[in-house]
């Protein structure tokens, strides 16, 4: 048996997802630019899709915006919103907690005179909204706040740290990153108070390569890209009809069914944790039912390193991951887990279970008996 549960990582594309993107590249390839037949074929797929994700967060569709991927749209929310705000000010908010795409973007905007704030969480890995109201200045332009954590599948309570920003500053812009939550949640950024929202398509059964900005059409910001004015000057470059496609309809999907969809899924994410629970000297950071995401379930396993049980389940056909896949190539000691207060024995020691809409029941007692069956044997052999 193989049991992908690295889902936070990516996700199997969709088969209705995978026969458009086939189609956009060797039938409809036309450049959307081209005024042509062809070229008015491509821009049709671009306008539908963008049409049916907005039509996912109830917002306008020219609020949505087509980049490469989650990073793209994290960098151009904080940068470009930087940029173009840095008059009314230089203080930007954000937590202990996010991600690389997140963190990175901020440490340059602090090389180029700006402040960033860092709030700490909870045990939980939630923000405190008093220390937020804190921290919020006359010259706090910008609060980035993250969805859903990627490591341990915590939820900030977006609607409310909106309410703080509003009654504090309300020129302040707020940013999402909802690359874990988009699929996961109904969200409204409307009345959620978002003004932007990053995705990324490759973790809702769409294709890699591709992801989605949503801007409030009153927010203030500038492009990070230049170049032949494509997507009202805001993002140049030919568009990739093929990924825009693909994630158009790997959002009308995830939207279809949804409460069902979900449901299972937090059930599954219950019972996972359920039998996780009977292994001795396991710890799970995750929270089960709506206390948090409904696929991410973090488990730190006492006396082995992550990476050498990951192998081993590896060679079982168990696919996890030891934390931020987008980070792999950079490995250190996660963060999120600092953050939470993971003991300090137990942070080399832990791995993140994801899943997703093919994932089964079978799947997971596949994986606990593994766990049963491997955790002894590598336990003798590391304290050896």
């Amino acid at each position: 048996m193989e049991a992908y549960l690295d889902n936070s990582a990516t996700t199997q594309v969709m088969d209705c997802v995978r026969d458009i993107v086939v189609k956009t590249m060797t039938e409809d390839y036309g450049n959307p630019s081209s005024k042509h037949r062809k070229g008015m074929e491509a821009e049709r797929y671009i306008k539908e899709a963008r049409a049916a994700i907005a039509k996912t967060l109830k917002v306008q569709d020219k609020e949505i915006l087509f980049t490469s991927g989650g990073t793209e749209s994290n960098n151009m929310a904080l940068i470009g919103t930087a940029m173009a705000n840095q008059r009314a000010g230089k203080h930007i908010i954000s937590t202990r907690i996010e991600h690389a795409s997140v963190y990175n973007p901020l440490m340059y905007l602090e090389s180029q005179g700006f402040e960033v704030t860092y709030l700490p969480v909870d045990r939980d890995g939630h923000i405190s909204l008093a220390e937020l109201e804190a921290a919020i200045r006359p010259d706090t332009i910008l609060v980035s706040v993250m969805y859903v954590n990627n490591e341990i599948g915590a939820v900030e309570p977006v609607e409310e740290i909106s309410r703080v920003i509003r009654a504090k500053n309300p020129s302040a812009v707020f940013h999402v990153d909802a690359i874990q939550a988009y699929g996961k949640f109904e969200i409204r950024p409307k009345k959620q108070g978002i003004d932007l929202l990053s995705v990324s398509g490759h973790k809702i059964h769409g294709p890699k390569g591709v992801g989605f900005l949503y801007i409030n059409e009153k927010v203030k910001i500038r492009p990070i890209l230049f170049g032949g004015g494509q997507q009202r000057d805001m993002r140049s470059g030919t568009e990739n009809v093929p990924g825009a496609a693909g994630l158009g309809l790997a959002a009308k999907e995830m939207y279809t069914g949804f409460s069902e969809r979900i449901r299972k899924m937090t059930e599954l994410k219950d019972y996972l944790i359920d039998r996780m629970e009977e292994i001795e000297g396991i710890t799970v950071n995750s929270k089960k039912g709506l206390e948090s995401a409904p696929q991410i379930v973090s488990v730190s396993f006492s006396g082995v390193r992550s990476e050498v049980l990951l192998h081993a389940l590896e060679e079982k056909g168990i696919y996890v991951s030891s934390g931020s896949a987008c980070s792999s190539n950079h490995p250190a000691i996660s963060g999120t887990l600092k953050a939470v207060g993971v003991k300090k024995e137990l942070l080399d020691s832990t791995l993140r279970f994801s899943l997703g809409i093919y994932n089964t029941r079978e799947q997971l007692d596949y994986t606990i008996e593994a766990l049963k069956e491997l955790l002894p044997v590598l336990r003798r052999y590391q304290r050896g």
